[in-house]
């Protein structure tokens, strides 16, 4: 098949005569671009009602391998969902070592709190600010 056909031999063994080429490169092209648009509008719809979250640091204790610190996790949407919380140094606004957790699967309207051990911040207790992700 050269790019001049639409159809090859095997697809067209009686040699009808065939669309051009645009318009079968037109017709693949519109479908594409179709199943993007049905993706993206059943993506949205999934994720609407999810959040938005909010976060607190609950506590910071030492641990072995550094910090042990417990997050709670407040769904402020209509539909259960988990997020990505940054948690970072009180002291440094924002900046500087940062971890990134991801949170259990938090019920609307309620909170979650868990523990997790980070290792960027060293193994003295600090203050720690948290900031989650909504959709």
């Amino acid at each position: 098949m050269t790019l001049d056909e639409s159809l090859c031999e095997e697809c067209n063994p009686l040699g009808l005569s065939q669309p051009a080429t645009s318009q079968a490169h037109g017709t693949v092209f519109l479908a594409i671009v179709g199943a993007v648009v049905v993706l993206a509008v059943a993506g949205r719809l999934a994720i609407s009602g999810v959040g938005p979250f909010r976060g607190e640091v609950s506590a910071v204790q030492p641990a072995p391998s550094g910090l042990a610190v417990t997050l709670t996790v407040f769904n402020d949407g209509t539909k259960s969902g988990a997020t990505t919380c940054r948690i970072t140094e009180t002291a440094r606004n924002g900046t500087g070592p940062a971890a990134v957790v991801l949170s259990p699967a938090v019920d609307p309207g309620a909170s979650r709190s868990f523990s997790t051990a980070l290792a960027q911040f060293g193994t003295e207790p600090r203050p720690l600010t948290v900031a989650c992700q909504s959709p």
